[in-house]
């Protein structure tokens, strides 16, 4: 047996035996991704025990209980992207969100926990020949924060496939391992916002076949987290092209299998040619990730180099393509939040979207529904409602894409981009919009 086996045995406890490790008062730190499953239930199974704990959750996937009316005494919350799993939470505002974006121009970024952890939880794989662990699917910044923790806990889950990529840690860098216990969640059946994954809306279609007409062979593809981007891919948004690059934070559904059917190549891409240089490979099927599992095709790289402006403008003909809740006359947009109700996180967009921007040949697409709540409400306002945090400035509103078509507003007119967004607004409510834009803008 070599060494780091030897090591490994003796690293190795039970879920129990890690929780017992936390203690009143101290801080948590879940890494990005997936959180760990087996310890996650143990920690939250002494809840009439402890007292004043801080956990960071920044994409909570999974519910401990810990979301829930009660726990407060026990356990702090805070979180970087509300998701399905703790949406009611953030309503009750029985949690704290950290704001600020992704922008890694040598600081911290919001997926970073700054203050040193007294726990860091992780997941992997089984050690390779050499005790080197996989952080699987997801990357994100997990080498960074593991090594903010004065104890770090890994959970051995042997499902996780292994990247290329800075995708590892060795097995001397953790402190204990647990077997993991699985969720009974097959890969696929959730958005990338941890929300469950529904039929797409049939104009859903529409606005694929849209950007579609923006996008140009040989281009390099960013797609945001969104209901609305996320279907895009799988509904026709790349047909017909060819020889594409992806430098983006994950590979929403169908991106996978475009690049075993040689669709996305990245042989004309400026920086790391013929690699899909991603931070998550997430949204893709067991087959999908089994097929990229030691594919040296995909390229894992940390958060902070991703989504670094200045890597991301350094890609000739970048794309970003992103989602908006509400965007009004000016152009300027929220992906966050409906009024004060906080839904979303800035994620990646704001760099991607500036990035792309500064990019020779590059573009900047916002795609939206044209309605929300049923039909009952136009997206495209006057004015963005009381409350709403702006995620992308006016100054950065390039194309917006809703079912009725697009709107080029770079280099217009506040009269001639009221005009344009009224023109892909729904006919029912287009009538009163001319009303209000005539009043604001004569």
């Amino acid at each position: 047996m070599s060494e780091w086996q030897k090591e490994f045995e003796k690293k190795l406890i039970s879920a129990e035996e890690a929780a017992k490790k936390v203690k009143s008062g101290d801080t948590v730190v879940f890494t990005t991704g997936r959180e760990a499953h087996a310890v996650g239930l143990a920690i939250a199974a002494r809840m009439g025990e402890l007292r004043n704990v801080n956990v960071f959750v920044p994409t909570p996937g999974y519910d401990f209980g810990w979301y829930d009316e009660g726990w407060q005494d026990a356990f702090n919350i805070s979180i970087v992207m509300p998701t399905g799993t703790c949406q009611e939470a953030v309503d009750a505002k029985r949690l704290d969100v950290f704001l600020g974006t992704s922008i890694s121009m040598h600081r911290p970024s919001m997926l970073s926990f700054e203050a040193d952890a007294d726990i860091v939880l992780t997941e992997v794989s089984p050690p390779d020949e050499k005790g080197f662990c996989s952080f699987g699917q997801s990357l994100w910044n997990k080498r960074k924060q593991i090594k903010k923790g004065r104890i770090v806990i890994a959970e051995v889950n042997k499902s996780l496939i292994r990247t290329y990529g800075a995708n590892y840690a060795h097995v001397s860098e953790i402190d204990y391992f647990v077997e993991h216990l699985s969720s009974g969640a097959a890969p696929g059946t959730g958005s990338l916002a941890g929300r469950v994954l529904k039929e797409p809306e049939p104009y859903l279609k529409d606005i694929a076949r849209h950007v579609n007409g923006l996008i140009k062979d040989r281009d390099t593809i960013q797609i945001g987290v969104g209901r609305t981007t996320e279907p895009l891919v799988r509904l026709g948004m790349l047909d017909g092209k060819q020889d594409l690059g992806m430098h983006s934070e994950a590979t929403p559904p169908g991106i996978i299998t475009l690049v075993k059917e040689g669709v996305i190549t990245g042989k004309y891409k400026t920086l790391n040619p013929g690699r899909v240089v991603v931070t998550s490979l997430g949204g893709g099927t067991r087959e999908e990730m089994l097929w990229a599992s030691n594919n040296p095709l995909f390229d894992l790289v940390d958060f902070d180099y991703l989504e670094d402006i200045r890597v991301i403008a350094s890609h000739d003909n970048m794309v970003a393509i992103n989602n908006s809740l509400t965007i009004d006359f000016s152009g300027q947009s929220t992906a966050e939040t409906i009024g004060e109700r906080r839904v979303s996180a800035t994620g990646g967009q704001f760099p991607f979207i500036v990035g792309a921007l500064v990019s020779k040949g590059g573009r900047s697409i916002q795609v939206l529904p044209s309605t929300a709540r049923g039909g009952k409400v136009s997206r495209i306002t006057p004015r963005l409602p009381e409350g709403s945090v702006i995620t992308t400035h006016y100054a950065c509103a390039d194309y917006v894409v809703t079912e009725f078509g697009v709107a080029h507003l770079w280099g217009t007119t506040a009269r001639q981009r009221a005009q344009r967004l009224i023109s892909v607004a729904h006919p029912d409510f287009r009538e009163e919009l001319e009303v209000e834009a005539r009043r604001m803008f004569g």
